[in-house]
């Protein structure tokens, strides 16, 4: 059973907050050019997790990032042929495109701690649900599809199941 409590989204609030707050402590100024692109992976971010989360809708199963044993389908299509946490990835995405608005290079320092404090409080203990809920199942999707991004050997173009 998934023992996490904190839903995913509220780890990306508090990076985001510690990398806004970075500029009272550390600050490394970026160029504005960049700052301004701070949209795009924002935006990017913000559609991956939105595409991710309507193909679970669409597969009638939930959505819910704390109880993984409810879910109905293992979902391996859509964003989740390049990578099987398209939702977290977004969030991720998001905290670049937040990073660069702040303007400030230690900001970025939050990115990867959000995706280790992910990974290691959420990522993992539902992985271990998914492998117990669908077994071979989801044995043959961690072969072929990265946690974070990229297919893995034996990637195809089909939809997987």
């Amino acid at each position: 059973m998934l023992k996490t409590r904190i839903p995913p989204p509220l780890y990306m609030l508090a990076a985001a907050y510690a990398m806004a707050k970075t500029d009272h402590y550390l600050a490394l100024p970026i160029s504005p050019a960049v700052a301004s692109w701070g949209w795009l992976p924002a935006l990017l971010g913000g559609a991956l997790s939105v595409w991710a989360g309507v193909t679970f809708w669409r597969a009638h199963t939930t959505i819910n990032p704390l109880v993984p044993s409810k879910a109905s389908h293992l979902v391996t299509h859509g964003p989740f042929r390049l990578t099987r946490n398209p939702m977290y990835l977004g969030l991720a995405l998001m905290l670049v495109g937040w990073a660069l608005w702040l303007g400030n290079a230690v900001a970025f320092l939050g990115v990867p701690l959000f995706v280790l404090v992910v990974t290691v409080l959420q990522i993992v203990p539902e992985e271990r649900v998914l492998r117990d809920h669908f077994g071979e199942e989801y044995a043959r999707y961690r072969q072929r599809v990265n946690r974070w991004f990229g297919p893995l050997r034996g990637m195809t173009s089909a939809r997987g199941s």
